[in-house]
Formats: C-alpha cells, sequence, structure tokens
C-alpha cells in the first residue's frame, strides 16, 4: 500500500491506496483559514501545517491497524507558489505567503525582467502567484531575511517533517521559486540580484523519487511504518491531474476544487507570450502545460447557508440562466487571462437565488471554455473527453452544464482528488515501474456524462455574451476564440 497528503487551503488529506487503487483508509484534518491583512494579502500559519498532516496520517494508519505494516511509501501534494520561510531547526520564523498572495506585483515584474531569456526558454512568465516574487517581496523588506536558513514550499515541510531533516524538493512545487526546467537549475543570477540567498533553496529532484525513509520521530507521530520511503511528489493541481488520468499526450484534467486549475500532457513544450499558460514537467520528460484560475468552486460559498444539494436539484431543473455571470470573488484573474484589475460581474439581474446560482455554475464553465479555447490556440489541443476531478466533479449538474459547453464528454475518475495523485507519485517506481502503469493500474473511471443538446444553444449564446464582456473590458484579445470542439467521448488509460 501507498500513502497520499495532500495539504490544501482548508484541511489536510490523507489516503492510503493498494496498487489497484483501492482506498483502503483515509482521513482529513481540519487547518485555520487562511488570513488576509491587507488588499492582495494571503498568508497562513505554518505551524498548523505538520501537526494537521501528522494527525491525518495517524488517523489513516490507526484506520488500517497492523495492515499499515503494508505502507511502503508515501508522498505529498500541496499549494503552488506558497511558500514559507523557516529556521535551521525546520521552523516557521513567518506566516506562509499563500497561493493567492498577490502583493509582490512589482517584484514580480522585477524578476520577469532579470530573468527574461530563462523564462521565454521555459514558456513562463513570472507574476506575483509565483514564490519567486514574495520571496524578492520578502528579502526587501527590513531583517525581512534575518535567522532564516531555508525557504520551503508546503511540501519542502513536510518531505523535512517525514525524513527528520532538510531534504529535497521537486520540480514541481520548485517551479514558481523559479528553478529552470530547461536547464535544470535554480537561476542563481536572478536570485542573486534580487536579494535571495541561493543558499535557502532546497536541491531539485523529479517527482516521485525517492527522498529518503520515514525517520523514527515520523513513524511514533504518524502511524507509518519503519522503513516506509518518503517520495517526492508534484503540486496539488498537477497530483489531481494524474488522478484524473491525465499522464500521456492529449489527455486534458480539469481540477475544479477553490479555484479551476487545467493541466494536459503534451510531447512538446508550450509556450505562451502573454503567461497565462505556463508548464510543469511531466515526471518521464512530457509537459504539463495548463493553468489556475482565480474562478473556481469559492463562487459558490456565498451560497453556504443554503443546501447545495438542493440548489443542485433547482439549477437542474431551472435550466439555463437568462443572466450571465464571471463569478470572480476577489480582483484579479490570473488564467485563461492575466488581469490583474479583473472583476466579476453580472450581465442581467437573477431572477431568485436559485437563478443566481445557475449563473454562478454556468460562469466557472465558461471560463473553462475559454481556457481550453486559448490552450488550443497555443496548440495544446484536447484529445476526447476531458477528466474532471477536485470537488466540483461531485456536482452531476455541474458536470453536465461543463460538458455541454464544452462541447465535449466529461469522464470522472473514482477518486479525482489531490491526495489519491499524491498516492499514484507514492506507488511510482515502488509499487508500478513508472506513472504510466501506476494510473493504469489504480485510476478508475466512475462515470461519463455527454453534453445536454437542448441546453447546449441557450448555453452557447450565454457564452458569446460572457466573451463578448471580457473583450469589451480589454481583457482579452479582439480575436473571436475559436469554436468548442464536437461531441466526443474517449475513456483515459
Amino acid at each position: 500500500m501507498v500513502a497520499g497528503i495532500d495539504l490544501a487551503t482548508k484541511e489536510a488529506r490523507v489516503v492510503c491506496a493498494d496498487g489497484r487503487g483501492v482506498v483502503l483508509a483515509e482521513a482529513a484534518v481540519p487547518l485555520p483559514a487562511p488570513h488576509r491583512p491587507g488588499p492582495g494579502f494571503s498568508e497562513q500559519d505554518a505551524r498548523a501545517w505538520w501537526p494537521a498532516v501528522a494527525e491525518a496520517l495517524r488517523c489513516a494508519t490507526g484506520l488500517l491497524g497492523a495492515d499499515r505494516a503494508r505502507l511502503v511509501a508515501v508522498a505529498s501534494a500541496t499549494t503552488s507558489g506558497t511558500v514559507v520561510l523557516v529556521d535551521s531547526d525546520g521552523q516557521p520564523v513567518a506566516p506562509a505567503l499563500m497561493y493567492d498572495d498577490a502583493r509582490a506585483a512589482e517584484e514580480a515584474a522585477r524578476a520577469q525582467e532579470l530573468g527574461g531569456a530563462r523564462w521565454d526558454a521555459c514558456g513562463l512568465r513570472i507574476g506575483p502567484s509565483f514564490a519567486l516574487a514574495k520571496l524578492a517581496w520578502l528579502a526587501a523588506r527590513p531583517r525581512g531575511l534575518e535567522g532564516v536558513a531555508h525557504a520551503w514550499s508546503p511540501a519542502d515541510l513536510i518531505v523535512s517533517r517525514l525524513l527528520g531533516r532538510p531534504g529535497p524538493t521537486d520540480w514541481s512545487h520548485a517551479l514558481k521559486t523559479g528553478y529552470d526546467l530547461i536547464r535544470r537549475e535554480w537561476p542563481t543570477e536572478v536570485l542573486d540580484a534580487l536579494g535571495i540567498p541561493p543558499a535557502l533553496l532546497p536541491e531539485v529532484r523529479p517527482p516521485a523519487t525517492t527522498a529518503g525513509r520515514v525517520c523514527a520521530r515520523a513513524v511514533q507521530e504518524t502511524g507509518l511504518p519503519e522503513g516506509c520511503e518518503v517520495r517526492l511528489g508534484m503540486t496539488d493541481g498537477c497530483a489531481a491531474q494524474l488522478a484524473g488520468g491525465g499522464v500521456s499526450p492529449g489527455h486534458f484534467v480539469s481540477v475544479l476544487g477553490t479555484t479551476l486549475v487545467i493541466k494536459g500532457v503534451t510531447r512538446e513544450l508550450v509556450r505562451d507570450p502573454d503567461g497565462a499558460v505556463y508548464s510543469h514537467l511531466h515526471p518521464e520528460g512530457w509537459w504539463l502545460p495548463g493553468g489556475a484560475s482565480n474562478t473556481g468552486g469559492e463562487a459558490l460559498h456565498r451560497f453556504a447557508p443554503l443546501s447545495l444539494t438542493e440548489l443542485d436539484r433547482a439549477a437542474a431543473a431551472h435550466g439555463p440562466a437568462r443572466c450571465v455571470n464571471y463569478p470572480l470573488v476577489r480582483p484579479g484573474e490570473r488564467f485563461p487571462f492575466l488581469e490583474q484589475d479583473a472583476a466579476g460581474f453580472v450581465l442581467g439581474e437573477p431572477a431568485d437565488e436559485i437563478e443566481a446560482y445557475r449563473a454562478a455554475l454556468e460562469g466557472v464553465a465558461f471560463v473553462e471554455r475559454l481556457a481550453y479555447e486559448r490552450l488550443a490556440a497555443l496548440g495544446a489541443a484536447a484529445e476526447g473527453a476531458v477528466a474532471a476531478a477536485g470537488g466540483g466533479s461531485h456536482s452531476p449538474i455541474w458536470n453536465r452544464i461543463r460538458a455541454t459547453t464544452l462541447g465535449r464528454a466529461l469522464v470522472v475518475p473514482a477518486r479525482p482528488t489531490s491526495a489519491f495523485g499524491a498516492a499514484l507519485l507514492a506507488a511510482t517506481g515502488t509499487i508500478h515501474e513508472d506513472i504510466g502503469k501506476a494510473a493504469a493500474a489504480m485510476v478508475v473511471l466512475r462515470e461519463e456524462i455527454e453534453p445536454d443538446p437542448k441546453e447546449a444553444p441557450a448555453l452557447a449564446e450565454s457564452y458569446g455574451r460572457f466573451v463578448d464582456e471580457l473583450r469589451a473590458r480589454g481583457w482579452i484579445g479582439d480575436a473571436r476564440p475559436v469554436q468548442a470542439p464536437a461531441t466526443t467521448a474517449r475513456e483515459l488509460s
């Protein structure tokens, strides 16, 4: 068996699965909500991370009983671009700056200028969400790096606790800290110019490779067995992509959680001159283009006092909304377009809360379609069905709206979660030979959702209004997006 950890925004999650993908135990422990002390600021107390992860592991391994001895490896997935400063004992010295912290816009522009040639080669454009920009912002503060021994992603902190010492990082979690995926090196000249000591950053290795074994203290804290391997993971979006079966060229996965993350697999590196699309590196050397929107499940938070299950039923009976909603909760968008000043809008007036809810579901689907059109225009077209992962994939009406808006089938894996994706990475090189074989053996498809031809015309009309409004506000170019692909269905392997 293997264990997968997902350190998400709201909770630490753990799944324990066997080599066939059967989940035998799972647990979740809540985390403190991010603190937002000012516009663009998003922080979390990183001291809460390891206790929550350790407790979730302890609960899950406790459910296994004596079978926990069969756990051969563990890997973790965490948010992309989050960074925390720690001391020589591995203890956080300040709150973590979260993935959606946008305070470092000026530093991002300077980093982009300093390493322009590198970023162009890698198909990157450094934005405020990048840990590199946040580290530059911290370095520029008085005594900002005083007493700091390491600058870590959340995954690096977890690995260090599991090993009992600072460990390596993977090139997925390292990407937004500026790791050069082409040259396979840290951009030391950029780091030096930004005042970031390169010695703060860990050694980088490929995902799914071994970092070491669980130390005696971690055995006591987590219930993991002695000798259990610590394997390097990937960011939460990449891990969920793997959990959706997106492991070979042409396969794309939409991960709909708090935000919408879209990732696929291509043989060649995709370069976006605007920087909205960027690529991670596949464990086996292919490329993983995509991006993360600031729009997603967070759009439904305003309906939280109501029953989302009841709203889903009512939205299904209601049919397409007459109003158009771009459900961006906070200022700024990063995918499928980059616009720091973007703000949500509603065209028309919803008749009631049911129509407002339905319009929010449709609005996220419109962002998803625009994202796939942008990817296709850049040469990264999805082939066949798209896999739907993340919490949003549990909503039947949302899946139907998304399939109809995209004009293609959605397939829903049985375990489309970042924690399960981390388990796949833990199984790679231990239970299974490579990530492709791990996915083939462990990813099971639960259902397939076809577009609804009755609702397609109304949704297409609303999508056109959505795109026209984005264009009128100057957030996307003048060119009309390509048409939605014909409806197709294909199993992911």
